[in-house]
């Protein structure tokens, strides 16, 4: 079982990762399989939720770029709340906010969730 649960929300149905404490080298696996858990909702996009996380490296950043990979093979979009500015400004500058639209909170991101 994944350390970061998924459960399905909205209209369109949108995925949501909760995810919680340090993104980096040791969530390789728990993100790989909560990703698999999204995969099975069959959901048209999933939202990852940082607002339990303390801390993403840079490994942390590479593992999220893997998940939008994923995610974009599968057709589904990619949505993400809950950063921090410090960490919207790393998405800004790594261009991730290119292609993971960022919300500042679950109900506006569950709005803007446009189906695939």
């Amino acid at each position: 079982m994944s350390r970061y649960p998924v459960h399905v929300e909205g209209e369109p149905p949108v995925a949501v990762m909760s995810l919680s404490g340090q993104v980096d080298r040791s969530a390789l696996d728990a993100l790989n399989a909560a990703y698999d858990d999204v995969d099975a909702t069959g959901a048209g996009s999933v939202l990852l939720d940082f607002h339990d996380v303390d801390y993403i490296n840079s490994t942390g950043i590479a593992l999220i770029v893997g998940i939008l990979g994923r995610a974009r093979a599968h057709g589904r979009s990619v949505l993400a709340t809950g950063l921090s500015e410090h960490y919207q400004h790393i998405f800004s500058i790594t261009r991730l906010s290119d292609f993971i639209a960022v919300f500042p909170d679950t109900p506006a991101a569950l709005a803007g969730a446009t189906p695939s």
